[in-house]
């Protein structure tokens, strides 16, 4: 599946079903950047297992603060509409398929 960019107004209808990994950044943002690749990678190798979802912190504060996002890149893992983990800052891609698969 391609990674796809969710606002304020479609973020809750695009987390409800299955696990979905939110990615909160900023274009700015130079880890944000850095972990743009590695989301791709996953996204490549899990993608049929795991959704990929960015959400731009600059355009969508409602979401932001509804779940506290505070440092970017941070990283949400849904399943079922429901955050089940959270990681902030850059993350190597075999700690990221770690915490996904926890949640599988």
């Amino acid at each position: 599946m391609a990674i796809s960019h969710v606002t304020d107004q479609t973020f809750s209808t695009e987390i409800k079903e299955g696990l979905v990994l939110v990615d909160f950044w900023a274009p700015w943002c130079g880890p944000c950047k850095m972990i743009a690749p590695v989301l791709e990678e996953i996204d490549g190798e899990m993608g049929d297992k795991v959704r990929i979802i960015k959400l731009n912190v600059d355009e969508n504060a409602g979401t932001v603060g509804k779940f506290g996002v505070m440092s970017i890149p941070t990283l949400i893992l849904f399943k079922d509409g429901v955050a089940v983990d959270k990681v902030i800052g850059f993350y190597p891609k075999e700690a990221l398929t770690e915490i996904i698969s926890k949640h599988m």
